[in-house]
């Protein structure tokens, strides 16, 4: 018999415990991953609706008077009453609020997958599911997390107009300061540490994203069109970040 910490140890959970927010309308679902996520070490909160669940969201946030929840995680189902799983990721992401989000729906199509990235989730899963592949999926978005928040070297990098301060996790354009999601920030100092290097999609997703990533390689090409709407003067014609057909992006 493995006891519980043992399977923490083997699993590479740290003793501080994560909490992840799960929101679906099914009780069953609901528990049952609620239950295999306490059941590896996992602090565990439910929401059966998205109304519910931005409250929650909203006053753990405003408990730690930040603009990150004190969720680490939440984990959405696509179709939830009243306010829907791709609302409540919009309002997330209106909000800036700092959390990785999985998205779970029985539309698994491409499309329906674009959607649920384009609108700020960081991974998508298509019901039926094995809870083993939710379960290395939360990891996985919980480590790349953790990595993105590790402190750099340097305070300051600069390219012609823009100005990214790595210890105060803010960009400015133009000295007008925009406001990156977590995903967005990462890429943009990987291209200003890099400048005219060009990068492929995989090499991107494997810096900014971790070889360990599980989801659509799509979110790329998603993250890269919200920041050059951010960035650029003229976002249909970048200046900054410019697309190589066949070979990936390039900065400056």
């Amino acid at each position: 018999m493995v006891h519980n910490s043992d399977r923490q140890f083997q699993a590479g959970i740290s003793l501080q415990q994560d909490h992840i927010l799960v929101v679906d309308d099914e009780a069953l679902i609901r528990e049952t991953i609620s239950l295999a996520l306490k059941d590896e070490g996992y602090q565990v909160d439910v929401a059966e609706d998205g109304s519910l669940a931005l409250e929650m969201l909203g006053n753990s946030a405003w408990t730690h008077f930040s603009n990150t929840p004190a969720f680490d995680l939440a984990i959405l189902d696509l179709m939830l009453p009243g306010v829907s799983g791709l609302d409540l990721c919009r309002m997330i992401r209106h909000r800036n609020w700092d959390i990785p989000i999985l998205i779970l729906s029985a539309k698994g199509s491409e499309t329906d997958r674009v959607v649920g990235l384009e609108v700020g989730a960081d991974d998508y899963l298509a019901k039926p599911f094995g809870m083993r592949e939710l379960i290395a999926r939360c990891r996985a978005l919980l480590r790349r997390y953790r990595r993105a928040k590790t402190p750099q070297e340097a305070s300051v990098l600069m390219y012609r107009d823009i100005v990214l301060y790595l210890n105060e996790l803010r960009v400015t354009v133009h000295e007008r300061e925009v406001a990156l999601s977590p995903k967005e920030f990462r890429i943009l100092e990987l291209f200003m540490n890099h400048p005219n290097r060009v990068w492929s999609r995989e090499e991107l997703i494997d810096n900014v994203w971790g070889p360990d990533f599980m989801g659509d390689r799509k979110t790329v090409d998603v993250h890269i069109r919200w920041l050059r709407e951010k960035v650029e003067v003229d976002p249909s014609s970048p200046k900054y970040i410019v697309t190589l057909r066949g070979f990936g992006y390039r900065f400056g």
